[in-house]
């Protein structure tokens, strides 16, 4: 069977190519001239392009799939209920901390806690850092899970998403490590100890820039959290009836 036409190089042709099949394009008979025409192949570059590449596979469904309503459309109600969610996140106000009140404040914290039990085997410095490793990992766990695992790109976005939305959680905790306000969980502010950040930057020098790099991790988060909305309503798309 022919893939593409022997005369103009069209593409796709008809599955039954028995007389009279014809080439959509040129309208040529494809069991007269299958044999008497040379084939026509197209430029190497343009066969590549149409190829889908590894991480494409990866990343994005594929073009041609069967509409299912059940699983689309509350993916796109899921969707947007975490895009208006995420741009409440991102607009709180990480100098105060504003995020410490909010609900994805609290499983997070759990990561958290589970993070500097995980790492203490691996000395103090490490159990310290454990805490926010555990919080930014344990979304990467989720989101690589879902895509490898379940070749859920769709689930993989929103574990980005979760993702983005971790450092905008470790934001305001590295931003209070110069000037301690926040209150921790055994009731007193970093000034007393107990404070990750202070700890870590001042191991490494870094108190005194405690507060830009907060507000770099914030403005990180962010984008990350954008990108996996983007991600997701990229993979709706192309689930989308035509």
């Amino acid at each position: 069977m022919l893939t593409h036409c022997p005369k103009c190089g069209h593409t796709p042709l008809p599955e039954d190519q028995a007389l009279p099949a014809a080439c959509p394009a040129c309208g040529v008979i494809l069991a007269k001239v299958g044999q008497a025409l040379p084939v026509r192949t197209r430029p190497a570059s343009t066969l590549v392009d149409e190829e889908p590449s590894a991480w494409r596979e990866r990343l994005l469904p594929p073009a041609k799939q069967p509409f299912d309503p059940l699983a689309f459309w509350p993916r796109v109600a899921m969707l947007s209920a975490f895009a208006l969610w995420g741009l409440v996140l991102i607009a709180q106000d990480y100098r105060t901390g504003e995020i410490g009140a909010s609900f994805i404040h609290r499983p997070l914290l759990v990561f958290h806690e589970a993070g500097h039990v995980i790492f203490r085997l691996l000395g103090e410095w490490m159990m310290v850092l454990g805490g926010t490793l555990g919080q930014l990992i344990m979304p990467c766990i989720l989101g690589g899970a879902l895509l490898i695992k379940n070749r859920d790109p769709f689930g993989a976005s929103i574990g980005l998403w979760f993702l983005g939305v971790s450092l905008l959680d470790v934001a305001p905790y590295m931003f209070d490590a110069l000037q301690p306000q926040l209150m921790l969980l055994s009731g007193t502010t970093g000034e007393e100890g107990g404070h990750d950040w202070i700890f870590l930057f001042n191991s490494l020098g870094l108190l005194p820039q405690s507060q830009w790099i907060g507000a770099i991790t914030h403005k990180l988060g962010a984008l990350v959290t954008g990108l996996a909305l983007v991600w997701g309503a990229r993979v709706l798309w192309l689930q989308r009836p035509r």
